[in-house]
């Protein structure tokens, strides 16, 4: 089960991904949404933030 539940595993991020991910982060939204958005976990969309330094909303 919880091997289909990120269909995008270990894959290189795309340009269009990028973008929605920093138009969703611009916006707010908090890192499980995005990571619900763009179809990856939540580690690796921390990861592609912190390298690309794009601030991520802290949703409690």
């Amino acid at each position: 089960m919880a091997k289909d539940r990120f269909e995008r595993h270990k894959q290189p991020w795309k340009a269009d991904e990028a973008g929605q991910l920093r138009n969703l982060a611009t916006k707010g939204h908090g890192l499980k949404a995005i990571a619900k958005a763009l179809n990856r976990s939540e580690e690796s969309i921390k990861e592609f933030a912190k390298k690309n330094k794009i601030a991520i909303a802290k949703k409690r």
